[in-house]
C-alpha cells in the first residue's frame, strides 16, 4: 500500500493536537491526527474536567456545612460519592459529543486514525494497523504521566493517580497524597469537604512551591481548616500492607511516623511520553523535561515540531492550546511567531490561587531595590465581605512602576489573573489599573484600588518635589 500525503501529521490528540487541527483544517490544509487512546487527552479524562467536576461538588458540600454564615440553617450534606464521580463522567461524556470528537474532527477533513505512531523519518510517521504517513511537517503532542516515586513497596501495595483515580467506584474512606502541587492539593481539599480522612504528604517546606510563599502557606492553613491532615517536610521512605489497610511510613523533622488508610495516591508531578515515538532514532533531542524546542516550537529536525506538555516547556490546558496554534502558523504562515514564556496558571482549591509573571523575591534578586510590592486583603473587598469569603489576598509586584507578577488567593482568581496578565504583557504600570472602570461590587474593583494607591503615591512625591523647589 503506498504512504498516504498529508500537508501535517498530528500525533497525539488532546489539548494541543486539538487546536492544531482544527487550525490547520481552517487553512485548508491536508491534516492527519493520530491517537493511541481517547480524543481529549489528560484534560477531559484524567485532569481539568473531572478534578473540577469534584472540587463542584465539594464546594456545595462545603457550603451546606456553613449556611449558618449566610442566615441558614445549615446541615450536614448526604454524601453518595457514587453519585459524585457519575456526575463526572456525564460531564465528560457531554464534553465528548460536543467538542473533543473524532467525528468532528472528521467533518472539518481532518483523517484520524488510531493506533500508536513511529516517526520512522523525518517527514513519515508509521501508525499500528494503518500503515505509513507522509507529510510536510510533523507536529508531536503526547502529554505527559503522572511520575511515580521510587518508593519501596509502592508498586506492590498499589496506588491512585490522576489518570486511575476516576475510575473508582466511590471515593475511599480514608487517603493518603504523595506530593504537595496543584494535582495533589486540590484533589485532597476535594476528598476532606466530601468526607473523606485525607492527608498530604509533601517532601518540601511548603506545598505548591512555585507560588508566592505567603499565599502558598496561607492556602495551606485554609486546607487544614477543611480537615486536610497537611504535613510537610516529609520524607517518606516505604509502603506496604497489613490487614485490610495501606501502610505509609516516614521521617517528618527526624520523626518516624506511619499513616494507615483506605488508598494511597500519587501526586508527585509529570513525567513526557517519550517513548514508542523514535525520537533517539531520529535524532530528536530530548531533555528530563521532553523534547528539546526551539522558541518556535521546532525540535531539532526542522520539519517536526512539538507542544504541550511533551514539549516540557509549561504543564497547563491552556498553554498546549496555545503552541499547538503556534506551531502549525510557524509551519505554514510567512510570520514566524515566538512562544511566550509569560504564562498564567490557577490551583483551583476554595478560595483559588493563581499565579502569571515574577515572584517578590525573583523580581528582588533581580531588579533590587527598584521593585516594589503592593497587596490588598480581600478582607477589604465588599464583594468578598457579602459573600462571607474573605480569606485571601490580591498581591502585585511592580517593577520601576510596571507590572511585573501577580498573585491573587481569591474566589475568582483564575479570572482575575487575565487582566494582570495582559497588563505585564503590555509593559503597563499599576497606576494604568486605576483609569479603568471596573464593575463595584467585584473582586476586580481591589485591582483599581491597587492602581489608585500607585497613583496616590507618584502625587505625593510630585508635591514633594514641588515643596521642596518652592
Amino acid at each position: 500500500m503506498a504512504p498516504r500525503s498529508y500537508d501535517l501529521v498530528i500525533v497525539g490528540l488532546g489539548s494541543a493536537g486539538l487546536v492544531a487541527a482544527d487550525l490547520a483544517s481552517h487553512l485548508g490544509l491536508k491534516v492527519a491526527a493520530v491517537e493511541r487512546d481517547r480524543v481529549g487527552g489528560d484534560c477531559l479524562w484524567t485532569g481539568c474536567v473531572p478534578s473540577k467536576a469534584l472540587l463542584a461538588s465539594a464546594r456545595a458540600a462545603h457550603a451546606m456545612r456553613n449556611a449558618d454564615r449566610y442566615g441558614l440553617s445549615a446541615v450536614e450534606p448526604e454524601i453518595d460519592s457514587s453519585r459524585v464521580l457519575e456526575r463526572i463522567r456525564r460531564i465528560q461524556a457531554e464534553i465528548e459529543r460536543t467538542d473533543d470528537n473524532p467525528e468532528l474532527l472528521a467533518q472539518k477533513g481532518v483523517d484520524v486514525h488510531f493506533g500508536s505512531a513511529t516517526l520512522t523519518g523525518s517527514r513519515s510517521v508509521e501508525v499500528e494497523g494503518v500503515g505509513e504517513l507522509q507529510a510536510r511537517f510533523i507536529l508531536l503532542c503526547t502529554g505527559s504521566r503522572p511520575a511515580i516515586p521510587r518508593l519501596p513497596g509502592l508498586a506492590e501495595t498499589g496506588y491512585l493517580t490522576s489518570e486511575t483515580f476516576w475510575g473508582q467506584e466511590r471515593l475511599p474512606e480514608s487517603l493518603l497524597i504523595i506530593g504537595g502541587g496543584p494535582v495533589a492539593v486540590e484533589i485532597s481539599q476535594a476528598c476532606a469537604r466530601l468526607g473523606v480522612r485525607t492527608t498530604l504528604l509533601q517532601r518540601g517546606e511548603r506545598i505548591l512551591s512555585r507560588e508566592e510563599p505567603e499565599l502558598a502557606d496561607r492556602l495551606c492553613g485554609l486546607l487544614r481548616t477543611d480537615g486536610v491532615e497537611v504535613v510537610l517536610d516529609a520524607d517518606a521512605d516505604s509502603a506496604g500492607i497489613d490487614g485490610d489497610e495501606k501502610v505509609v511510613r516516614a521521617t517528618v523533622a527526624g520523626e518516624r511516623r506511619q499513616w494507615r488508610v483506605q488508598e494511597i495516591m500519587v501526586g508527585a508531578g509529570r513525567a513526557p511520553n517519550l517513548e514508542g515515538l523514535g525520537l533517539e532514532e531520529l535524532g530528536i533531542e530530548t531533555t528530563e523535561d521532553g523534547v528539546a524546542v526551539d522558541g518556535a516550537l521546532r525540535t531539532s529536525v526542522r520539519s517536526v515540531y512539538a507542544a504541550g506538555d511533551l514539549a516540557g516547556r509549561f504543564r497547563f490546558t491552556h498553554t498546549a492550546g496555545y503552541e499547538g496554534a503556534i506551531a502549525v502558523r510557524n509551519m505554514f504562515l510567512p510570520a514566524r511567531s515566538k512562544a511566550t514564556e509569560l504564562v498564567p496558571w490557577c490551583t483551583f482549591t476554595d478560595p483559588e490561587l493563581a499565579h502569571v509573571g515574577t515572584t517578590e523575591a525573583e523580581a528582588r534578586e533581580r531588579h533590587g531595590k527598584s521593585v516594589q510590592v503592593w497587596r490588598h486583603d480581600l478582607a477589604e473587598n465588599d464583594r468578598a465581605r457579602t459573600d462571607d469569603a474573605t480569606e485571601g489576598e490580591v498581591r502585585i509586584v511592580t517593577v520601576k512602576g510596571k507590572v511585573a507578577g501577580a498573585h491573587v488567593l481569591a474566589p475568582n482568581a483564575g479570572d482575575l489573573i487575565g487582566e494582570l496578565t495582559l497588563a505585564i504583557e503590555q509593559g503597563r504600570r499599576l497606576r494604568d489599573l486605576a483609569t479603568l472602570i471596573h464593575v463595584y461590587p467585584t473582586h476586580s474593583v481591589t485591582l483599581a484600588q491597587l492602581g489608585g494607591e500607585a497613583s496616590y503615591e507618584l502625587a505625593d512625591r510630585i508635591r514633594f518635589l514641588v515643596r521642596s523647589r518652592a
